[in-house]
């Protein structure tokens, strides 16, 4: 039976953060699903640099559906999770739904990539207290706060947590994934 990856993501997330690892896990063989809050048609952005900006800018993305509602996953079903930055993390770390599907990766020990902005979910369940993670650099403070060693660095794997910055470090981040998936994991 092939393993069945989740990723979660709503509104506003980094559309390349999303499309990336589901292209990249689907054409290693794995089922790849994408929840989100609700069913229905998801709206990313795209974050990028431009001259003059303090920060990075944000554009209407890609839009994608999602396959199934927070409260429609059984995380039993998964051998990972892949969580993408974006401004979604922002408000998804709000819903009860998500918290539990979190937790139960942490609980089990399973793979979890995440990614930018991503690492503010695993915060809020208290899944980097005492780990290594990388992050978009200006959540250091964050993740110190949340009891993680913050790395600034292309990618940061801690035994089964995979961590990068941003969606320029998606090889990086992908290759180390795909390390530990094919070690936990492996397609069949």
């Amino acid at each position: 039976m092939t393993a069945k990856i989740l990723i979660v993501t709503g509104d506003a997330a980094e559309s390349l953060e999303v499309l990336y690892p589901y292209q990249r896990l689907r054409e290693e063989g794995y089922d790849v699903h994408i929840a989100a809050p609700a069913r229905k048609q998801l709206r990313f952005v795209v974050h990028d640099f431009e001259p003059g900006f303090d920060t990075y800018t944000e554009k209407p993305g890609y839009t994608w559906p999602a396959d199934l509602a927070f409260a429609e996953v059984d995380a039993g079903q998964y051998a990972a999770l892949v969580i993408p930055g974006g401004r979604a993390p922002e408000y998804l770390r709000n819903d009860p739904e998500l918290r539990k599907i979190l937790k139960s990766f942490f609980d089990a020990d399973k793979p979890v990539a995440q990614i930018c902005h991503g690492p503010l979910l695993t915060a809020a369940v208290d899944g980097l207290r005492g780990r290594r993670v990388t992050a978009y650099p200006a959540l250091e403070p964050d993740m110190q706060s949340a009891g993680a060693a913050f790395q600034d660095a292309e990618v940061v794997v801690d035994g089964t947590l995979i961590s990068s910055r941003a969606w320029p470090d998606h090889s990086a981040w992908m290759r180390e994934f795909l390390h530990v998936l094919r070690a936990k994991a492996p397609v069949t």
